[in-house]
Protein backbone atom coordinates (compact mmCIF):
# COMPACT_ATOMS: atom_id res chain seq x y z
CA UNK A 1 0.00 0.00 0.00
CA UNK A 2 1.18 3.30 -0.77
CA UNK A 3 1.76 5.57 2.22
CA UNK A 4 0.02 8.61 0.42
CA UNK A 5 -3.06 7.08 -0.96
CA UNK A 6 -5.45 8.06 1.81
CA UNK A 7 -8.37 5.65 2.35
CA UNK A 8 -10.98 8.07 4.03
CA UNK A 9 -11.31 11.55 4.56
CA UNK A 10 -11.96 13.16 7.76
CA UNK A 11 -13.50 16.24 8.83
CA UNK A 12 -11.76 19.03 10.65
CA UNK A 13 -14.18 18.62 13.60
CA UNK A 14 -13.78 14.47 13.23
CA UNK A 15 -9.42 15.24 13.65
CA UNK A 16 -10.24 16.99 16.28
CA UNK A 17 -12.33 14.84 18.46
CA UNK A 18 -9.94 11.88 17.82
CA UNK A 19 -6.78 13.75 18.88
CA UNK A 20 -8.42 14.93 21.82
CA UNK A 21 -10.11 11.22 23.07
CA UNK A 22 -6.90 10.12 22.01
CA UNK A 23 -5.27 12.69 24.78
CA UNK A 24 -8.08 11.20 27.50
CA UNK A 25 -9.46 14.86 26.73
CA UNK A 26 -13.04 13.24 26.08
CA UNK A 27 -15.63 10.82 27.24
CA UNK A 28 -16.18 9.84 30.91
CA UNK A 29 -13.68 11.19 33.73
CA UNK A 30 -12.06 7.99 35.19
CA UNK A 31 -11.83 7.28 38.78
CA UNK A 32 -8.31 8.61 39.60
CA UNK A 33 -5.78 6.14 41.15
CA UNK A 34 -2.66 4.86 40.30
CA UNK A 35 -3.70 2.64 37.27
CA UNK A 36 -5.71 5.52 35.49
CA UNK A 37 -2.73 7.62 36.26
CA UNK A 38 -0.52 5.36 34.62
CA UNK A 39 -2.61 4.51 31.49
CA UNK A 40 -2.77 8.18 31.18
CA UNK A 41 0.86 8.43 30.90
CA UNK A 42 1.20 5.33 28.75
CA UNK A 43 -1.07 7.04 26.35
CA UNK A 44 0.66 10.83 26.39
CA UNK A 45 3.98 9.13 26.53
CA UNK A 46 5.52 11.57 28.07
CA UNK A 47 4.73 14.69 30.51
CA UNK A 48 6.43 18.35 30.01
CA UNK A 49 8.31 19.12 32.81
CA UNK A 50 8.74 23.07 33.79
CA UNK A 51 10.03 24.63 36.97
CA UNK A 52 7.30 27.61 36.77
CA UNK A 53 4.49 27.11 39.27
CA UNK A 54 2.62 30.30 39.14
CA UNK A 55 -0.58 28.50 39.18
CA UNK A 56 0.88 24.36 39.89
CA UNK A 57 3.63 23.02 38.32
CA UNK A 58 2.83 21.83 34.59
CA UNK A 59 2.94 18.22 34.36
CA UNK A 60 0.45 18.34 37.36
CA UNK A 61 -2.26 20.79 35.31
CA UNK A 62 -1.78 17.74 32.32
CA UNK A 63 -2.82 15.56 34.95
CA UNK A 64 -5.31 17.27 36.29
CA UNK A 65 -6.90 18.62 33.13
CA UNK A 66 -7.22 14.39 32.37
CA UNK A 67 -8.04 13.00 35.97
CA UNK A 68 -9.85 15.78 37.98
CA UNK A 69 -9.45 14.90 41.87
CA UNK A 70 -6.30 12.48 41.09
CA UNK A 71 -3.66 12.42 44.20
CA UNK A 72 0.06 13.17 43.98
CA UNK A 73 0.57 11.17 46.82
CA UNK A 74 -0.01 8.51 44.33
CA UNK A 75 1.55 10.09 41.17
CA UNK A 76 4.44 9.98 43.33
CA UNK A 77 4.70 6.97 44.32
CA UNK A 78 4.41 5.56 40.39
CA UNK A 79 7.74 8.12 40.01
CA UNK A 80 9.35 7.48 42.97
CA UNK A 81 8.57 4.15 44.79
CA UNK A 82 7.07 1.56 41.58
CA UNK A 83 9.43 3.76 39.24
CA UNK A 84 7.12 2.95 36.52
CA UNK A 85 8.13 6.27 35.87
CA UNK A 86 11.57 8.31 35.61
CA UNK A 87 12.91 11.96 34.21
CA UNK A 88 14.49 12.61 30.88
CA UNK A 89 14.65 14.17 27.35
CA UNK A 90 11.73 13.43 25.51
CA UNK A 91 10.12 16.32 23.71
CA UNK A 92 11.60 18.71 26.48
CA UNK A 93 12.47 17.53 29.94
CA UNK A 94 9.78 14.88 31.11
CA UNK A 95 8.69 12.25 32.97
CA UNK A 96 8.71 9.29 30.52
CA UNK A 97 7.47 5.63 30.59
CA UNK A 98 10.30 2.82 32.17
CA UNK A 99 8.79 0.64 29.82
CA UNK A 100 10.13 2.96 27.01
CA UNK A 101 13.64 2.78 28.61
CA UNK A 102 15.27 0.90 25.43
CA UNK A 103 13.76 3.72 23.61
CA UNK A 104 15.24 6.57 25.44
CA UNK A 105 18.98 4.49 26.17
CA UNK A 106 19.78 5.47 22.28
CA UNK A 107 19.32 8.95 23.43
CA UNK A 108 21.87 8.24 26.08
CA UNK A 109 24.22 6.36 23.92
CA UNK A 110 24.31 8.67 20.83
CA UNK A 111 23.91 11.87 22.79
CA UNK A 112 27.90 12.94 22.47
CA UNK A 113 28.36 11.37 18.99
CA UNK A 114 28.60 13.35 15.78
CA UNK A 115 31.28 15.93 14.85
CA UNK A 116 29.67 19.42 15.43
CA UNK A 117 31.31 21.61 16.73
CA UNK A 118 28.98 21.14 20.11
CA UNK A 119 29.72 17.65 20.67
CA UNK A 120 33.36 17.65 20.08
CA UNK A 121 33.37 20.51 22.42
CA UNK A 122 31.40 18.81 25.05
CA UNK A 123 33.34 15.75 25.17
CA UNK A 124 36.73 17.66 25.23
CA UNK A 125 35.07 19.37 28.10
CA UNK A 126 34.30 16.37 30.03
CA UNK A 127 37.63 14.44 29.58
CA UNK A 128 39.53 17.44 31.30
CA UNK A 129 37.10 17.50 33.83
CA UNK A 130 37.27 13.65 34.57
CA UNK A 131 38.49 14.40 38.05
CA UNK A 132 34.95 16.18 39.20
CA UNK A 133 33.03 13.48 36.80
CA UNK A 134 34.87 11.01 39.25
CA UNK A 135 34.47 12.43 42.29
CA UNK A 136 30.56 13.10 41.80
CA UNK A 137 30.24 9.48 41.12
CA UNK A 138 32.04 8.48 44.03
CA UNK A 139 30.07 10.21 46.21
CA UNK A 140 26.73 9.20 44.64
CA UNK A 141 28.10 5.51 45.43
CA UNK A 142 29.26 6.23 48.83
CA UNK A 143 26.35 8.39 50.13
CA UNK A 144 23.14 7.91 48.14
CA UNK A 145 20.67 11.07 46.50
CA UNK A 146 22.47 13.70 47.23
CA UNK A 147 21.35 17.28 45.10
CA UNK A 148 23.50 19.57 43.06
CA UNK A 149 24.60 21.86 45.93
CA UNK A 150 26.43 18.87 47.73
CA UNK A 151 29.08 18.79 45.90
CA UNK A 152 32.20 20.88 45.65
CA UNK A 153 33.36 21.91 41.86
CA UNK A 154 36.51 20.90 41.42
CA UNK A 155 36.35 21.45 37.73
CA UNK A 156 39.82 22.29 35.76
CA UNK A 157 38.19 23.88 33.21
CA UNK A 158 34.63 26.33 33.70
CA UNK A 159 31.65 25.53 31.08
CA UNK A 160 31.96 28.45 29.00
CA UNK A 161 28.19 30.21 27.80
CA UNK A 162 26.68 33.48 27.89
CA UNK A 163 23.41 31.66 28.96
CA UNK A 164 21.90 31.04 32.26
CA UNK A 165 24.44 27.85 32.71
CA UNK A 166 27.68 29.92 32.35
CA UNK A 167 30.24 28.86 34.83
CA UNK A 168 27.64 26.39 36.28
CA UNK A 169 30.06 23.21 36.08
CA UNK A 170 28.81 20.76 38.89
CA UNK A 171 25.13 21.42 37.21
CA UNK A 172 26.60 20.87 33.66
CA UNK A 173 28.45 17.74 34.64
CA UNK A 174 25.44 16.36 36.70
CA UNK A 175 23.36 16.84 33.45
CA UNK A 176 25.44 15.11 31.04
CA UNK A 177 25.86 12.30 32.87
CA UNK A 178 21.86 12.71 33.31
CA UNK A 179 21.70 12.43 29.17
CA UNK A 180 24.19 9.60 28.89
CA UNK A 181 22.04 8.08 31.75
CA UNK A 182 24.69 7.43 34.35
CA UNK A 183 22.41 9.20 36.75
CA UNK A 184 18.84 9.73 37.37
CA UNK A 185 16.76 12.21 39.40
CA UNK A 186 15.83 9.58 42.26
CA UNK A 187 13.26 11.73 44.10
CA UNK A 188 12.91 15.69 44.80
CA UNK A 189 13.41 18.37 47.76
CA UNK A 190 10.75 20.58 46.64
CA UNK A 191 11.62 21.24 42.96
CA UNK A 192 15.49 20.61 43.56
CA UNK A 193 16.34 17.46 42.32
CA UNK A 194 18.40 14.42 43.93
CA UNK A 195 20.74 12.90 42.16
CA UNK A 196 21.78 8.92 42.18
CA UNK A 197 23.22 6.56 40.23
CA UNK A 198 20.95 5.30 37.48
CA UNK A 199 21.82 0.98 38.68
CA UNK A 200 20.00 2.02 41.93
CA UNK A 201 16.83 3.85 40.32
CA UNK A 202 16.18 1.43 37.42
CA UNK A 203 13.54 -1.54 38.66
CA UNK A 204 14.97 -4.93 37.87
CA UNK A 205 12.37 -5.50 35.26
CA UNK A 206 13.34 -2.26 32.89
CA UNK A 207 13.88 -3.18 29.61
CA UNK A 208 17.55 -3.10 28.59
CA UNK A 209 17.16 -4.49 24.79
CA UNK A 210 19.94 -2.71 22.52
CA UNK A 211 17.78 -0.64 19.81
CA UNK A 212 19.45 0.48 16.37
CA UNK A 213 18.32 3.74 15.62
CA UNK A 214 15.77 2.85 12.81
CA UNK A 215 13.89 0.60 15.69
CA UNK A 216 13.74 3.45 17.82
CA UNK A 217 11.87 5.03 15.06
CA UNK A 218 9.79 2.32 14.41
CA UNK A 219 8.61 2.12 17.74
CA UNK A 220 8.29 5.61 18.75
CA UNK A 221 6.42 6.42 15.65
CA UNK A 222 3.12 4.54 16.39
CA UNK A 223 3.14 5.76 20.22
CA UNK A 224 3.49 9.38 18.57
CA UNK A 225 0.70 8.49 16.36
CA UNK A 226 -1.39 7.02 19.02
CA UNK A 227 -0.76 9.86 21.44
CA UNK A 228 -1.28 12.67 18.40
CA UNK A 229 -4.38 10.25 17.33
CA UNK A 230 -3.92 12.26 13.92
CA UNK A 231 -0.75 13.16 12.68
CA UNK A 232 1.37 14.68 9.45
CA UNK A 233 4.85 13.27 9.38
CA UNK A 234 6.06 17.01 10.46
CA UNK A 235 4.13 16.21 13.77
CA UNK A 236 5.44 13.16 14.64
CA UNK A 237 8.88 15.11 14.06
CA UNK A 238 8.04 17.22 16.92
CA UNK A 239 6.35 14.88 19.37
CA UNK A 240 7.28 12.34 21.94
CA UNK A 241 11.38 12.13 20.83
CA UNK A 242 10.99 15.42 19.45
CA UNK A 243 13.89 15.89 16.31
CA UNK A 244 15.29 11.76 16.93
CA UNK A 245 13.76 9.92 13.85
CA UNK A 246 15.70 9.35 11.55
CA UNK A 247 14.79 7.15 8.25
CA UNK A 248 10.81 9.09 9.57
CA UNK A 249 9.97 8.96 6.12
CA UNK A 250 10.85 5.26 5.51
CA UNK A 251 9.34 3.89 8.58
CA UNK A 252 6.09 5.73 7.76
CA UNK A 253 5.94 3.40 4.38
CA UNK A 254 7.18 0.01 6.11
CA UNK A 255 4.20 0.81 8.94
CA UNK A 256 1.32 1.18 6.36
CA UNK A 257 2.73 -1.37 4.55
CA UNK A 258 2.52 -3.82 7.75
CA UNK A 259 -0.74 -1.93 8.26
CA UNK A 260 0.10 -0.66 11.84
CA UNK A 261 -0.66 2.71 10.85
CA UNK A 262 -3.52 3.54 7.70
CA UNK A 263 -2.55 6.83 5.90
CA UNK A 264 -6.30 9.28 5.77
CA UNK A 265 -6.93 12.84 4.18
CA UNK A 266 -8.38 15.39 6.43
CA UNK A 267 -10.44 18.27 4.47
CA UNK A 268 -13.22 20.76 4.43
CA UNK A 269 -16.04 19.64 2.31
CA UNK A 270 -14.64 21.88 -0.70
CA UNK A 271 -10.80 21.01 -0.63
CA UNK A 272 -8.11 18.70 0.94
CA UNK A 273 -5.68 20.03 3.53
CA UNK A 274 -1.76 19.32 3.13
CA UNK A 275 -0.56 15.83 3.68
CA UNK A 276 -0.69 12.92 4.20
CA UNK A 277 -2.24 12.38 7.45
CA UNK A 278 -2.35 9.13 9.14
CA UNK A 279 -4.25 7.43 12.25
CA UNK A 280 -3.02 3.79 14.19
CA UNK A 281 -4.68 1.09 13.08
CA UNK A 282 -5.66 0.38 16.92
CA UNK A 283 -8.11 3.89 16.78
CA UNK A 284 -9.90 2.64 14.05
CA UNK A 285 -13.05 1.43 15.70
CA UNK A 286 -12.78 4.61 17.77
CA UNK A 287 -13.11 6.78 14.62
CA UNK A 288 -16.15 4.89 13.39
CA UNK A 289 -17.93 4.97 16.50
CA UNK A 290 -16.55 9.28 16.67
CA UNK A 291 -18.37 9.22 12.98
CA UNK A 292 -21.47 7.51 14.30
CA UNK A 293 -21.84 10.55 16.41
CA UNK A 294 -20.56 8.82 19.89
CA UNK A 295 -18.51 11.68 21.34
CA UNK A 296 -18.48 13.25 25.00
CA UNK A 297 -17.37 16.22 25.35
CA UNK A 298 -15.59 18.30 28.08
CA UNK A 299 -14.47 21.47 29.30
CA UNK A 300 -11.23 21.88 31.08
CA UNK A 301 -8.10 24.32 31.30
CA UNK A 302 -4.59 23.14 29.54
CA UNK A 303 -1.40 23.75 30.72
CA UNK A 304 0.72 26.08 28.41
CA UNK A 305 2.53 23.38 27.93
CA UNK A 306 0.05 20.36 27.61
CA UNK A 307 0.63 17.74 25.11
CA UNK A 308 -2.17 19.13 22.88
CA UNK A 309 -1.23 22.04 22.40
CA UNK A 310 2.97 21.70 22.76
CA UNK A 311 3.34 21.71 18.78
CA UNK A 312 1.77 25.36 18.06
CA UNK A 313 1.95 24.86 14.39
CA UNK A 314 -0.06 21.76 14.74
CA UNK A 315 -2.89 23.26 17.52
CA UNK A 316 -2.78 26.40 14.70
CA UNK A 317 -3.37 24.24 11.89
CA UNK A 318 -6.15 21.74 13.85
CA UNK A 319 -7.77 24.16 16.14
CA UNK A 320 -7.41 27.44 14.67
CA UNK A 321 -5.79 28.92 17.34
CA UNK A 322 -3.02 30.62 17.86
CA UNK A 323 -1.39 29.70 21.15
CA UNK A 324 2.39 31.62 22.11
CA UNK A 325 4.08 31.48 25.42
CA UNK A 326 4.29 34.89 27.32
CA UNK A 327 6.75 33.92 30.48
CA UNK A 328 9.57 35.65 29.12
CA UNK A 329 7.91 38.81 27.12
CA UNK A 330 8.10 41.98 29.04
CA UNK A 331 4.79 42.41 31.05
CA UNK A 332 3.75 46.02 29.31
CA UNK A 333 4.16 43.36 25.51
CA UNK A 334 2.19 40.60 26.85
CA UNK A 335 -0.94 39.98 25.00
CA UNK A 336 -3.04 37.85 27.16
CA UNK A 337 -0.95 37.81 30.39
CA UNK A 338 2.08 35.66 32.60
CA UNK A 339 0.92 32.01 32.46
CA UNK A 340 -1.88 31.78 30.72
CA UNK A 341 -4.19 28.37 30.62
CA UNK A 342 -6.04 27.42 27.16
CA UNK A 343 -9.80 26.26 27.23
CA UNK A 344 -10.97 23.45 25.85
CA UNK A 345 -14.10 23.17 25.35
CA UNK A 346 -15.51 20.28 23.75
CA UNK A 347 -13.49 19.88 19.76
CA UNK A 348 -12.63 24.01 20.25
CA UNK A 349 -10.46 25.93 21.97
CA UNK A 350 -12.37 28.95 23.05
CA UNK A 351 -10.49 30.96 25.29
CA UNK A 352 -8.12 31.53 27.87
CA UNK A 353 -6.97 32.51 31.33
CA UNK A 354 -4.68 34.30 33.13
CA UNK A 355 -4.62 32.82 36.61
CA UNK A 356 -2.48 33.21 39.12
CA UNK A 357 -2.08 30.83 42.33
CA UNK A 358 -1.67 33.09 45.41
CA UNK A 359 -0.96 30.88 48.13
CA UNK A 360 -0.62 32.81 50.83
CA UNK A 361 -4.00 33.69 50.85
CA UNK A 362 -5.11 30.38 49.53
CA UNK A 363 -6.88 32.08 46.60
CA UNK A 364 -7.07 31.22 42.62
CA UNK A 365 -6.78 34.80 41.08
CA UNK A 366 -8.12 35.12 37.31
CA UNK A 367 -6.59 37.98 36.34
CA UNK A 368 -8.31 38.43 33.18
CA UNK A 369 -10.77 35.48 31.20
CA UNK A 370 -10.74 36.20 27.26
CA UNK A 371 -12.76 34.47 24.87
CA UNK A 372 -12.33 33.80 21.17
CA UNK A 373 -14.19 36.05 18.54
CA UNK A 374 -15.70 32.61 17.29
CA UNK A 375 -16.28 31.50 21.13
CA UNK A 376 -20.51 30.74 21.85
CA UNK A 377 -20.81 33.42 24.99
CA UNK A 378 -23.82 31.75 26.54
CA UNK A 379 -24.97 31.31 29.73
CA UNK A 380 -24.08 27.74 29.49
CA UNK A 381 -20.98 27.08 28.32
CA UNK A 382 -19.97 30.64 30.61
CA UNK A 383 -21.18 28.00 33.22
CA UNK A 384 -18.69 25.39 31.84
CA UNK A 385 -15.83 27.23 32.13
CA UNK A 386 -16.99 28.39 35.70
CA UNK A 387 -16.98 24.86 36.44
CA UNK A 388 -13.49 24.24 34.91
CA UNK A 389 -12.08 27.20 36.91
CA UNK A 390 -13.93 25.77 40.38
CA UNK A 391 -12.20 22.28 39.53
CA UNK A 392 -8.99 23.71 39.17
CA UNK A 393 -9.23 26.03 42.69
CA UNK A 394 -10.41 22.83 44.29
CA UNK A 395 -7.58 20.66 43.29
CA UNK A 396 -5.73 23.52 43.95
CA UNK A 397 -6.66 23.68 47.47
CA UNK A 398 -7.74 27.37 47.12
CA UNK A 399 -10.38 28.52 49.06
CA UNK A 400 -11.89 31.21 47.26
CA UNK A 401 -11.89 32.12 43.62
CA UNK A 402 -10.83 35.97 42.54
CA UNK A 403 -11.93 37.40 39.51
CA UNK A 404 -10.12 40.57 38.18
CA UNK A 405 -9.89 42.84 34.79
CA UNK A 406 -12.52 42.14 32.24
CA UNK A 407 -14.89 39.20 31.61
CA UNK A 408 -16.88 38.10 28.57
CA UNK A 409 -20.08 39.71 28.63
CA UNK A 410 -22.29 36.20 28.13
CA UNK A 411 -19.61 34.31 30.76
CA UNK A 412 -20.11 36.86 33.57
CA UNK A 413 -22.95 35.89 35.32
CA UNK A 414 -21.74 32.35 35.85
CA UNK A 415 -18.22 33.29 36.71
CA UNK A 416 -19.17 35.77 39.67
CA UNK A 417 -21.89 33.72 40.61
Amino acid sequence: MSATKPVRRLSPTIARRLAITRQRLAGPVLHADRGSILDTARDLRCLQLDPISAVARSHQLVLHSRLPGYSLDDFHALLWGERQLFEYWAHCASIVLTEDYPIHAAMMRDYLNGDSAWAQRTRAWLVENSVLRTYILDELMQHGPRPSSYFEDSSKVGWSSSGWNGGRNVSRMLDFLWIQGTIMVAGRSGIQKLWDLSERCLPAWTPREQLMDEEVTRRAIPLAVRALGVARPAHIQQHFIRGRYPRLAAAIDELVGAGELVPVELGDEDRAWPGPWYIHTADLPLLDRLLAGDWQPRTTLLSPFDNLICDRARTEALFNFRFRIEIYVPKAKRQYGYYVLPILHGDELIGRIDPLMDRKRQRLVINTVYAESSAPLTLEVGRAVADAISELATFLDAREIEYQGELPAGWRQPLVA
